[in-house]
């Protein structure tokens, strides 16, 4: 199975339009998103071409191919403009021998675990850096962000086939591997 994981779309139907475009060619299973669907936050800038209306239409005709976390920019409100569920605060995977455990990141990140065995996975976005470390004897990664990405890394998401993980800007040019 090939999942494709992205977060923190805040709304940019500009940025969407291109993880989109990435997905077709991509053509994974499911598309997992991390939060921060619509809303651009507080603290963040207008992304390009700011259009959550323009975002709800785009993934709601993938509504069947989405899994979904709920972002701290995610409201209730959101859930009643898109046709999938969006309001879990994380939820388990099983591939390849691996559980990974998929939240936005604002709750449970790499400084506040949460229980995870021995080798099993922590993937979140929310700090719209790309990243990849052990701690301890589990792995906290992150794609990155879709339309705000922070410290100078790329607009980006993350391929898992088969235990690898690739981290890829926009255009696809892969900028991290990690196998299991």
């Amino acid at each position: 199975m090939k999942i494709m994981v992205a977060a923190d779309i805040h709304g940019s139907a500009f940025y969407c339009n291109k993880l989109l475009s990435r997905y077709e060619i991509e053509k994974p299973d499911k598309l997992l998103l991390l939060g921060d669907i619509l809303y651009h936050g507080p603290r963040n800038e207008l992304p390009e071409d700011y259009n959550p209306k323009a975002v709800i239409s785009e993934l709601n005709r993938l509504k069947n191919k989405i899994l979904c976390v709920r972002g701290n920019c995610d409201s209730e409100v959101d859930q009643m403009v898109l046709e999938f569920p969006i309001m879990a605060e994380y939820c388990y995977l099983s591939l390849d021998e691996s559980i990974i455990f998929a939240t936005h990141g604002h709750k449970f990140n790499k400084d506040c675990m949460p229980c995870l065995a021995e080798n099993e996975i922590l993937l979140c976005g929310h700090t719209h850096i790309p990243a990849c470390e052990q701690i301890g004897k589990k792995l906290y990664m992150n794609p990155g962000s879709v339309s705000i990405p922070k410290e100078n890394s790329y607009h980006g998401y993350m391929t898992i086939e088969k235990g690898i993980f690739l981290w890829k800007d926009l255009q696809g040019d892969i900028k991290k591997e990690y196998t299991l």
